[in-house]
């Protein structure tokens, strides 16, 4: 078998940035500044890094930076109202509530209260609502951008799913409900098995899969013995695991590196889903505000 190719995340989120940042030098000869707006519920680590991460995305493309910060014991009534001020922020082209939320808060009624409009993350019902009812043709309501994300990857890299077997593991929101639907639009036109906890045998169904997408944070679950030779590997899952040598933690994804002789290309982690999730974030944001130029 020849070598598996790697799909590098980074690199192709650097074109995307390029791109978007001669689209927002367009928009700005304009007069249209597109800003990105995130609330941040809390001190979790990991998620004050990510939001960090997507304002030095947006300085790097020239989008106005807005940050929203509330303590881990906000009230429900005073997210409601961040997320009404957003909504209401015209300098606030598109935002993102980062989740999850601190125990006792409720996230649906938190996402249910931004307007679809401004909803960058793709994930309000209006938004997905829109992407059930549409199998086919062009969408012009955001899309979720980590499923986006990994599409426009495959794609930039020549790998076609029509007829593929797509096996996709975990069934959260981010991932698992929400690129099914995106496999099976047509032009697509891949065949979806949604594995989860609740799925028997679910090696077998990997050992079948032409492309096994994996979102369960379960680092490793996906082993050699799983996979099919040639088959297509992306890896969205990520746990910090204790590294025993260096007594620091290190970033793992859920599928075994030990997998990559057996694949025909892989998404590497950290390097591969990640980068592009955060490019298709700006990319919602700038084609929020060339719609409404046009």
């Amino acid at each position: 078998m020849s070598m598996a190719i790697r799909l590098d995340g980074k690199a192709a989120a650097a074109d995307i940035k390029a791109d978007l940042a001669r689209r927002v030098q367009r928009l700005l000869a304009r007069g249209i500044e597109p800003g990105l707006g995130t609330l941040l519920v809390g001190s979790d680590p990991a998620s004050a890094k990510y939001v960090s991460g997507k304002h030095v995305d947006c300085a790097e493309v020239g989008i106005r930076s807005i940050r929203r910060e509330l303590p881990a014991d906000a009230s429900q009534t005073q997210i409601l109202e961040a997320v009404r001020a957003l909504n209401d922020d015209p300098r606030c082209t598109g935002f993102i509530v980062q989740l999850p939320l601190p125990r006792g808060v409720n996230q649906n009624e938190v996402i249910d209260a931004i307007d679809p409009g401004k909803d960058v993350d793709g994930m309000h019902p209006y938004n997905l609502g829109q992407l059930v009812l549409r199998i086919g043709g062009g969408i012009a309501t955001p899309l979720p951008c980590t499923p986006r994300g990994i599409l426009t990857l495959l794609s930039r890299y020549g790998i076609g799913l029509a007829g593929k077997d797509v096996c996709v593991l975990g069934r959260g929101i981010t991932i698992g409900r929400t690129i099914p639907l995106l496999l099976t639009r047509r032009g697509v036109d891949a065949t979806v098995t949604a594995c989860h906890t609740g799925t028997r045998d679910v090696h077998s169904h990997l050992r079948r899969a032409d492309v096994i997408i994996s979102a369960t944070g379960h680092p490793g679950f996906v082993r050699p013995e799983d996979v099919k030779p040639g088959a297509v590997l992306v890896d969205v899952g990520v746990s910090r695991v204790l590294d025993e040598d260096t007594g620091r933690y290190r970033v793992r994804g859920d599928i075994d590196k030990a997998c990559y002789d057996r694949a025909g290309a892989y998404t590497p982690n950290p390097g591969g889903v990640g980068p592009m999730t955060r490019a298709m974030l700006l990319s919602n944001v700038v084609e929020m505000a060339e719609r409404r130029a046009s």
